[in-house]
């Protein structure tokens, strides 16, 4: 190949996908999703409130495997609806998403 045939390719990135985040907490003051989409950055990705204790946020994530968990009023919770979960270093669980 030389070098003008590998000056016209071109790689594409996967193309991201949107993932939808809900949480149901009625009484909460703040609701975030932290996993390995941000660094586990719990301040990172802030749901809004919905209206009667729904909780939500739309994230653009690249197809690929990814741990999560939600952060409610500071402290760690897994996600309500059923998901696959996996232990993590601290004796509990983290939630697994797959995004296509």
């Amino acid at each position: 190949m030389n070098n003008e045939s590998a000056k016209k390719r071109t790689v594409k990135k996967p193309l991201k996908k949107k993932v939808v985040f809900e949480y149901c907490a009625a009484s909460a003051e703040s609701v975030s999703v932290a996993g390995t989409f941000n660094d586990w950055d719990d301040h990172r990705h802030v749901l809004k409130r919905k209206g009667e204790g729904l909780w939500q946020l739309t994230l653009q994530l690249e197809p690929g495997l990814y741990e999560y968990r939600y952060f409610v009023d500071g402290v760690w919770q897994n996600d309500q609806r059923p998901v696959e979960c996996i232990p993590n270093a601290f004796g509990t669980w983290n939630c697994v998403l797959k995004v296509e």
